[in-house]
């Protein structure tokens, strides 16, 4: 994986020295510690960092690609293309000469080929830009579900400005960190639109879409969605289908020239896939595949179940290690660690965005930290419980028949208000935000998007609508989180569940067959049945592990504690101070179970706010 950015001027001349792209750059050098490269043209510069993992010595960016001695289109891509070996085959008998093994010169070939449907041909994990040197268009393009991110902004004198994190376009100073009333509302209800982000100004590639910026302006464009069509095979038929592709994406997401790991909860996700590597490197002739998995300090030993925990995930993560004999390592984190200010400042900065979840977002972060210390790509089970129906809260009819997203839903089930981390607010800051209305539109859009089939009706019908409101918006928030954290320390994440193909090929598939078994994720236990021990096969679903060490909450407590007293903290003004004291000052608020996690969360919100205002000097602009 990479880092991508650049700037288009159609209108002046760009200066060949100390351009802006430079200090992009600069920024996303996590991204791609092995090299950097920037490509100049009078009215485009693109900017390039690697991250080396097919291809090594050569597939350096930006490539050009030549013609009779001209030159014409530049790229600089990131992501992984897994099925750049057939696309070589067809555009080579289609007259293209290569001169690299890797997948970044079969990018740009098939843009030459294609154009701007390159991305209907593509199958990977992509977020690239190709400058046309030809008609001086500039195409930027993003993978069907999103995994890889791509941000713009269009400045006053109309420059555009592009890179994979946020905070590359900030640093060309162009552009002022400002938050309007809807960037807060995006931050404080958890809608996760798509092509919005938390600062005014700055837009993001939808997945699935194309962006091209001309003289004339810019224009987006679709060339993929979800589509609803009947399915017509049997429960049989499906469950031997869905193993057949899982088996083939996971054998193509395995091929790198680094050293390849995979992530393991001992949940029926993970373990399936890893299960399903260790297959496909035992028939090449591999050593095994390394394993790795999150816990706590005698987080196990003081395990307490809860509603939606039933289990720890180290027994059973160490379990299918041995089952299919991985290399395992557990990596064990001290609340001390969890709760460290500067893993905190790490993940917003990752991330360039505050949220709720900083404890689950810092596990994340030292986990793939330990991760890269043994590999540089790693398999990642995120977007099996939205593809097969995994959620607690799709299988609660109370919630799921609510006229809103259903997650949002599943938190209002155990507190007040109108969603995840936004509790300790103030009241009159929560009346202007008018979170409830601003979630309820949202919802609405969301709704309409969804490819209906006709003649469905009843639970299929709204069973369809709640798997593509999680493919639409909730996978976002995930996908962001995992490759913003796992980028931020060098280490490329792929996500076999996203595989365009397969998630059609599933939602397609009636919610009879997904509950076949009467419980989630009842075809990827199926398609799995042979792989797994039966243990790990009936494990209950058991969401990302959060700690339980009252230590963590009291180092918790503190931080708020020092925003509530300090007055010249950014975030201070925005609080309701008198409800946080009272949080505070009753224990019981914060012990274990949902409830406590879900005030935990308003805690966590506060703090990692003021946290991206200090250290983006956010101004907020938020009068309607």
């Amino acid at each position: 994986m990479c880092g991508i950015a650049g700037l288009v001027d159609f209108e002046r001349t760009l200066p060949t020295h100390r351009s802006p792209v430079t200090a992009m750059s600069g920024t996303l050098a996590c991204r791609g510690p092995d090299a950097d490269g920037l490509w100049t043209a009078p009215h485009a510069h693109l900017a390039h960092r690697r991250l080396a993992v097919i291809d090594l010595a050569a597939s350096t960016q930006p490539m050009t690609a030549h013609a009779d001695g001209r030159e014409l289109a530049v790229l600089s891509y990131n992501g992984e293309l897994y099925n750049y070996r057939q696309l070589r085959a067809e555009l080579a008998g289609r007259g293209h000469r290569f001169h690299t093994d890797g997948d970044t010169e079969v990018v740009l070939r098939a843009y030459l080929e294609w154009g701007e449907d390159v991305g209907t041909h593509l199958n990977g994990i992509f977020a690239f830009a190709v400058w046309d040197i030809r008609t001086e268009k500039l195409v930027l393009v993003r993978d069907h579900l999103g995994v890889k991110p791509l941000f713009y902004h269009r400045t006053p004198d109309r420059q555009l400005l592009f890179a994979s994190e946020i905070k590359a376009i900030l640093a060309t100073g162009l552009l002022e960190a400002r938050a309007d009333t809807d960037n807060l509302r995006e931050i404080l209800t958890q809608v996760w639109t798509p092509g919005r982000t938390v600062f005014a100004g700055v837009e993001e590639v939808r997945p699935g879409h194309v962006v091209t910026v001309d003289a004339t302006g810019v224009r987006h464009r679709c060339y993929w969605r979800l589509a609803s069509r009947p399915h017509t095979d049997d429960l049989p038929t499906t469950v031997d289908t869905i193993r057949g592709k899982l088996e083939q994406v996971v054998d193509a997401q395995l091929v790198a020239d680094v050293p390849v790991g995979s992530l393991l909860s001992g949940g029926l996700d993970s373990s399936v896939m890893t299960a399903l590597a260790a297959q496909a490197r035992a028939r090449r002739g591999a050593e095994p595949i390394q394993t790795f998995s999150v816990t706590f300090t005698r987080y196990t030993e003081r395990f307490r179940a809860d509603e939606v925990r039933d289990t720890p995930d180290a027994p059973f993560a160490r379990m299918v290690a041995e089952h299919v004999g991985s290399r395992h390592t557990p990596v064990v984190i001290t609340p001390e660690r969890l709760a460290d200010p500067e893993i905190r400042r790490r993940t917003i900065a990752a991330q360039d965005r505050p949220t709720p979840l900083g404890d689950m977002d810092a596990s994340l972060w030292v986990l793939f930290d330990q991760v890269r210390r043994h590999a540089t790509v790693a398999l990642c089970g995120e977007a099996a419980d939205e593809v097969f129906g995994g959620y607690h809260w799709a299988w609660v009819p109370e919630l799921i028949h609510r006229e809103a997203f259903p997650w949002i839903a599943f938190y209002q089930h155990f507190c007040e208000g109108p969603g995840l981390g936004s509790g300790l607010f103030d009241p009159g800051l929560l009346k202007l935000l008018d979170l409830e209305t601003y979630s309820v539109d949202r919802y609405r859009e969301a709704l309409a998007e969804v490819p209906q089939l006709p003649g469905e009706t009843g639970t299929e019908k709204r069973m369809r609508e709640i798997t593509h409101l999680h493919l639409s918006r909730w996978l976002q928030h995930l996908l962001t989180r995992d490759d913003r954290l796992s980028m931020s320390v060098g280490l490329e994440v792929r996500v076999p569940y996203t595989d365009p193909d397969l998630v059609e090929y599933v939602f397609n598939a009636p919610w009879a067959f997904k509950s076949h078994d009467g419980r989630e994720k009842a075809l990827l236990r199926a398609a799995g049945l042979d792989l797994l021990p039966a243990d790990v096969l009936d494990r209950q679903k058991s969401p990302f592990p959060v700690t339980q060490d009252p230590l963590y909450t009291r180092y918790l407590s503190e931080s708020l504690r020092e925003i509530l007293d300090d007055p010249g903290q950014p975030a201070h003004a925005l609080v309701d101070v008198a409800a946080a004291r009272r949080l505070l000052d009753t224990p019981a608020k914060l012990a274990n179970g949902p409830i406590a996690w879900v005030n935990r969360t308003h805690i966590e919100q506060v703090l990692t706010l003021n946290s991206w205002l200090d250290m983006y000097r956010v101004r907020l602009d938020l009068d309607d």
